[in-house]
């Protein structure tokens, strides 16, 4: 039994920090996991920019109704849970990702949680587990599943590597350089063809 494992930033929806980034015109939120591995530290500096901005979730929230899925990403995924079953692995929030689901057809989401104060600040984070993309693609192999793991950034490598097949997706070229062994596609249909081919 095969199962396909996508990210959802990058890969089906533009970044969601770097449209804040651009919407609050504070460029040091345009760091994403392409650029810093530690996504505990990077977190934690995002958290500290929007305290010193007095920026809150609602203010973010109103940036990501704007935010549309990449052209042609609703159509790759339609087309994909058609053929096989997928779930989307993103270390982003659920606050942040409910309206966007609604927008991919509400295919099935496995992320994290924000803390936020009563005045919306948000003031931490949970992680829904360790790893959670690399130890979320060993629990569904521990069910009997064969993965199929694409992503874009550093926080991704973890769950392709352990997968039956993995790919990179619109990834940089330094990412693509370090790992020359993942085929990288640029379009969703080299994509989808790779995957249908994997499975």
């Amino acid at each position: 039994m095969n199962i396909v494992c996508l990210d959802l930033e990058g890969v089906l929806v533009p970044e969601i920090w770097i449209a804040f980034a651009e919407a609050s015109g504070i460029p040091e939120l345009r760091k994403t996991t392409r650029d810093e591995p530690d996504y505990d530290k990077l977190m934690k500096y995002r958290i500290a920019i929007l305290k010193e901005h007095g920026l809150g979730l609602k203010e973010i929230q109103d940036t990501i109704a704007t935010i549309d899925p990449m052209p042609g990403a609703k159509e790759f995924l339609d087309e994909l849970r058609a053929t096989t079953q997928t779930i989307i692995l993103s270390d982003t929030f659920s606050q942040f990702a409910a309206p966007l689901m609604k927008k991919l057809g509400m295919p099935t989401i496995f992320c994290n949680e924000l803390v936020v104060a009563d005045n919306g600040e948000i003031v931490d984070f949970k992680m829904r587990c360790d790893k959670s993309k690399l130890t979320t693609v060993k629990a569904l192999q521990s069910c009997g599943f064969d993965t199929i793991a694409s992503g874009d950034s550093f926080n991704d490598l973890g769950m392709i590597q352990a997968s039956k097949a993995g790919f990179l997706f619109r990834s940089t070229e330094a990412i693509k350089a370090d790992y020359p062994q993942y085929p990288a596609f640029e379009e969703y249909d080299d994509l989808l063809a790779a995957i249908k081919a994997a499975l």
